[in-house]
């Protein structure tokens, strides 16, 4: 064969090679364009039944509260022990028996009140003995007063000598009756020993003796111990990193503290703070702080332990919400609020303080929006919700379902 017909041949299979091979590529490509719409079609049809599904579920019942902006106080709690503003052991001042005692255990005594009475006799006959002395004494000196005018009349018949003698008769007669004053003093002051008083208004305890006993004025045992409940203390300490805090807040006015039971479930009183200790208990970093409190009604008692809040200071115009509304998630703190359109929406937030059922957020919430503070457990981001609006005003309370 001439060269050129080779040639030619070469070309027309070559023509056709090329041909075959852009059917295959369109058949390739219309193939994966019919798979990858088949593939959309089904994820569209998957997604309107999805949302078919989701528009036939049925609400979640939940309960929501408001985000408020209010001011919030910031209190510092501790532990503390209630102290007797004023305690005093009782004892006799004299030697006697005990013939009468005036008090009941646990009685409330006012100062002044009776308590105990010893035997008075000793002691009014020698209040007794120094009265009748001075009345001696005073006769004397009335008639050496007498005699003293009586030489002086006489002038330049009487001589110096007895002029000053008699002088010197009064003058020390004058000063005895000063002694026998002192001396009446003393004796009217350990009759007065005698019946001993309260010398502070509070409540008595166990008694220590009993009546018929004899008591000294030596003995180291007393007769009862009064305790003064009102007003009362509390004991408290704080962590040194708060004193800057504590110290400008007792500046401006003495904070407010608060006494309630240990387990922080009940009020007991009201009090402010009074001093801080002069300085920091180095083992353990904290510092000791004295509240006083006028428990009028007695319901702190000495050595009761309790719980205490500080009020340090009050954050104006702070994003509080329910505690119930802050959840704990992998993440962090998250809350749930609810939309317009009755759904929920998850928000991740962040939490200051909290206290007394209420929380502080510092990012993730706005005040007006309504947060859901039951039946989370339930809820996913974009759940229809049945919310019921938590309020203490029943005009306001309604359940909504959309």
């Amino acid at each position: 064969q001439s060269p050129f017909i080779v040639t030619s041949n070469l070309r027309v299979r070559m023509s056709k090679s090329r041909s075959i091979g852009w059917v295959l590529v369109i058949a390739a490509l219309g193939t994966a364009g019919y798979f990858g719409w088949q593939k959309y079609t089904d994820n569209q049809r998957a997604a309107e039944a999805a949302q078919k599904r989701a528009a036939q579920r049925p609400a979640v019942p939940v309960k929501i509260s408001p985000v408020e902006k209010a001011d919030f106080p910031v209190y510092l709690t501790g532990l503390g022990t209630v102290q007797a503003f004023n305690t005093v052991q009782v004892r006799t001042r004299v030697d006697g028996q005990i013939t009468k005692i005036a008090f009941k255990e646990g009685q409330f005594v006012k100062a002044g009140d009776t308590l105990v009475e010893i035997d008075p006799r000793p002691y009014q006959a020698t209040l007794d003995q120094a009265k009748a002395k001075k009345a001696q004494d005073e006769a004397n000196l009335a008639n050496a007063n007498l005699d003293l005018q009586r030489y002086t009349k006489l002038g330049e018949f009487a001589t110096r000598q007895q002029l000053d003698t008699q002088r010197s008769t009064v003058a020390q007669l004058t000063a005895q009756i000063a002694a026998d004053d002192a001396a009446i003093f003393n004796a009217q002051t350990q009759l007065d020993y005698a019946t001993v008083k309260s010398p502070i208004d509070g409540i008595v305890g166990l008694r220590l003796v009993d009546i018929g006993n004899i008591v000294n004025a030596s003995a180291q045992t007393g007769i009862v111990t009064i305790t003064q409940i009102e007003p009362i203390t509390v004991i408290f300490t704080a962590p040194e990193d708060q004193l800057p805090d504590i110290k400008a807040a007792l500046a401006v006015a003495p904070p407010k503290t608060i006494a309630l039971t240990t387990d922080g479930k009940r009020v007991l009183s009201t009090g402010a703070l009074a001093l801080i200790n002069n300085q920091v208990d180095t083992t353990s970093g904290t510092v000791r702080l004295k509240a006083v409190f006028d428990n009028k009604d007695h319901a702190l008692w000495p050595g009761q332990s309790v719980a205490t809040r500080l009020l340090v200071r009050t954050l104006k115009d702070a994003t509080v919400v329910p505690d119930d509304a802050v959840q704990h998630g992998t993440d962090g703190l998250y809350a749930y609020s609810v939309n317009q359109e009755n759904k929920a929406e998850l928000r991740k937030i962040k939490v200051s303080q909290s206290i007394d059922g209420k929380s502080v957020i510092d990012e993730g919430l706005s005040p007006g929006q309504q947060v859901i503070t039951a039946g989370q457990y339930k809820v996913s981001p974009g759940t229809l919700v049945t919310t019921a609006v938590a309020s203490s005003d029943p005009s306001q309370s309604k359940v909504t379902q959309e």
